[in-house]
């Protein structure tokens, strides 16, 4: 049965693919942005659509429409936009989430949760499940959205407790794919770029610290088996890639793919960057048969693809 969703952060990376499978199954969506880090582009395909409407606003504001779910992925989420106005990303975590979670309750709507591997800071445990509480610096460069989403996740579990609020949380370790912004500093669109535009490629520290990369496909098939799983699963669960990869793994994996030319160059490791980010799915696995189907190298192909046709439009250029 088709059921009228809100999407919130429905421009961005994440949430256009979301809109793209949700009124691809016959939803009817509401996109919801301000287009801070969210670009129309993102979602122009879909304007035209009977069962797509958009609108621009900010979470921190409240909102009145009425819908039967709410995926709530509004805020910026790499650390050069996060950190560009970090009084604004902290309100839009806490904010928003008031203001969302407000929404579902007059609703009685299930909602579900953005949240992100931030909350285990810079772990001590590795691979990471979710009952560990992490290590967060409060005070740090970082902190905006690590204690912003932690934030989040509190009010989510006390609206649930005290108000019955159908809820689900999922942490979300690092996504790529098609649609990131070319100006994010993250490492998978910041090597592409590099690459593509024969530059040459930056490394953190030493190139070791590990990530694990899911393809952004492979992540909203999660939300949705999320969503749709039973109520008394609220999570919070893990959703990501478990298999690990250096960053220099990584880059030299981008060389490789793009032809390119370019070499790695070696600067100073920022401020409370972890060393390590690997989730464990054990959770997801058991309780909704989720693991992640696309290999790096095959979902690196789609997204240098991606990458290179803005190159030609030219809006790498202006990205910069």
């Amino acid at each position: 049965m088709e059921k009228r969703i809100l999407v919130t952060g429905g421009a961005g990376f994440l949430g256009s693919h979301l809109c793209d499978r949700l009124v691809a199954r016959g939803d009817d969506v509401v996109c919801v942005d301000n287009l801070f880090t969210g670009r129309k582009r993102n979602i122009a395909h879909l304007l035209e659509k009977p069962n797509f409407e958009f609108q621009r606003h900010d979470v921190t504001f409240p909102l009145y429409v009425e819908v039967d779910q709410i995926y709530n992925l509004a805020c910026p989420a790499s650390p050069i936009h996060y950190q560009h106005d970090p009084v604004q990303t902290t309100k839009t975590s806490v904010h928003g989430a008031i203001n969302m979670l407000g929404l579902a309750k007059r609703l009685k709507a299930r909602i579900f949760q953005a949240s992100t591997s931030e909350v285990y800071g810079d772990p001590e445990i590795h691979p990471q499940p979710e009952d560990y509480w992490g290590r967060v610096n409060p005070v740090g460069v970082r902190s905006c959205y690590d204690e912003g989403k932690r934030c989040a996740e509190t009010l989510f579990f006390d609206y649930h407790r005290q108000h019955g609020l159908d809820i689900k949380v999922g942490r979300i370790f690092n996504t790529y794919g098609p649609r990131m912004h070319p100006n994010d500093g993250r490492v998978v669109s910041n090597f592409i770029v590099q690459a593509l535009k024969g530059e040459d490629i930056t490394l953190y520290g030493d190139g070791l610290q590990t990530r694990s990369f899911c393809y952004v496909d492979d992540l909203i098939d999660a939300f949705l088996l999320f969503m749709d799983a039973p109520k008394d699963l609220t999570g919070p669960i893990n959703l990501g890639n478990p298999k690990e990869f250096t960053i220099r793994q990584l880059a030299e994996t981008v060389i490789d793919l793009t032809g390119s030319k370019a070499q790695l160059v070696f600067r100073p490791l920022p401020s409370d960057d972890p060393k390590q980010r690997q989730p464990n799915i054990d959770k997801a696995r058991e309780a909704l048969g989720w693991v992640p189907k696309v290999q790096l190298q095959q979902g690196l192909k789609k997204t240098i693809a991606y990458f290179d046709s803005l190159l030609k439009e030219g809006e790498l250029a202006r990205a910069r």
